[in-house]
């Protein structure tokens, strides 16, 4: 099903790839398999991976029917999006498949005219560069509430620790 210019296909070396806004074509186990296998959401649970998506627009990267890469976009589809989740399996890369998800991602038609987009990275800095990050000027910065243990703590006693602090005064 074509939705917004969706999916949209290219050739690599004869290999045909596609890029796909349709989330029921997901594989969820490799999304969260890898995921909870990375430095940014180790530990991440499947429930959890289900729910970001279900609450972001999702952009999956296919060879034929395969999935080989992932990126999701948080937005108010106004003024602001975060871009998250991205990657490309190993045996993938190195071919341009980052950047024209990337590409792909802002070029599409729901994301237009944002003032700013935002993400973090550890080592892909130069590709996100290539499409048009930059660090904040001085003396921007950003900060951010952090929680690293949220993946793995007991499902229970995060959504008790939820309930303490919504119900203190």
């Amino acid at each position: 099903m074509i939705q917004n210019g969706f999916p949209v296909r290219r050739a690599i070396d004869g290999v045909d790839y596609e890029i796909d806004t349709d989330k029921a074509r997901l594989d969820l186990g490799l999304i969260h398999a890898f995921l909870a296998q990375s430095h940014w959401a180790n530990g991440i649970s499947l429930a959890l991976v289900e729910r970001s998506i279900a609450h972001s627009l999702a952009f999956g990267l296919y060879c034929g029917a395969r999935q080989v890469g992932f990126a999701r976009v948080v937005t108010d589809h106004a003024t602001f999006a975060y871009l998250a989740d991205v990657f490309v399996v190993a045996g993938e890369r190195r071919q341009g498949l980052g950047q024209w998800l990337l590409e792909t991602i802002l070029g599409h038609p729901e994301l237009q005219g944002l003032r700013r987009w935002l993400l973090g990275t550890r080592y892909a800095q130069n590709l996100y560069r290539r499409c048009g990050f930059r660090e904040p000027p001085a003396p921007f910065s950003f900060l951010e509430r952090l929680d690293a243990a949220v993946y793995v703590r007991p499902r229970r006693r995060r959504r008790a620790q939820g309930l303490s602090m919504a119900t203190s005064p």
